[in-house]
Parts: structure tokens; sequence; C-alpha cells
């Protein structure tokens, strides 16, 4: 009668000693988890094409519109435009000034800046 013995366990992952030989040195990333995190959330508010348009028409301005202007140059419900603009005024892109009854929105100053910022962070600078 023979018996099985059980096959030697494997070692995990990332434990073992790669050889000095076959392998460059790899340099640690420049982006933080954290700031992975809070780039990953403003590219999150970009990946949409009606708040790609709303930025595009706030940046084609010379200074803050009335959220009623905004959706009069869409095909979208007031709603979904508020809704569209709290995702970029919560992602700071821009910002809202209350008057009266409306809300004004207007580019953030910094908030197309700190997109580059990430990007010059992860490499993707067009001088690389």
């Amino acid at each position: 009668m023979t018996t099985a013995t059980a096959p030697a366990p494997q070692p995990r992952l990332g434990t073992l000693s790669r050889p000095s030989e076959c392998c460059d040195e790899v340099r640690p990333a420049a982006l933080e988890t954290d700031a992975a995190r809070q780039h990953a959330l403003r590219f999150k508010a970009l990946a949409d094409p009606h708040r790609l348009r709303i930025l595009a028409l706030l940046a084609a301005q010379d200074g803050p519109l009335c959220v009623c202007d905004i959706e009069a140059q869409f095909d979208l419900s007031q709603p979904t435009i508020s809704h569209h603009l709290r995702v970029l005024r919560e992602s700071g892109f821009v910002t809202a000034t209350r008057a009266g009854l409306w809300v004004y929105y207007a580019l953030h100053q910094d908030g197309l800046a700190v997109v580059q910022d990430a990007l010059v962070t992860i490499g993707a600078s067009p001088d690389r």
C-alpha cells in the first residue's frame, strides 16, 4: 500500500527573493495610497461626458452661470444637472454661490490644476 504525500507548500507571492541578475531595480511609486484615492475620486468626477461639457461651458464664460442657464444648454432635467454640479463641486472643480433662490456656478481656480499635478505625479507629463 502506498501513501500519498502532500505537496510542499509554495511560498506566498511577494516572499520569494529574486535573483539579482534577472531583474532591474524597482523604484517606489511617487504616489501614496491616500493621494491615489483622492485623485481617483477627482478623475471619477471627470469620467462623465455631461460633467466634462459642464466644465467646458463654465470655462467659456466670463463669470458664474446660474443653474437655470446651465440647464438650458443640455437635454437633461434640472435635478440631473444639479447632481452633476454637486459631483463637480464636491470634487473641487466648481464653486457655488447662492443668491436668493438661485445658485451660481463657476470654475474653481485650482480645480483643474490639481488634475494636472496628479498626472505629473504619476508620470504622464508631456515632457516625459
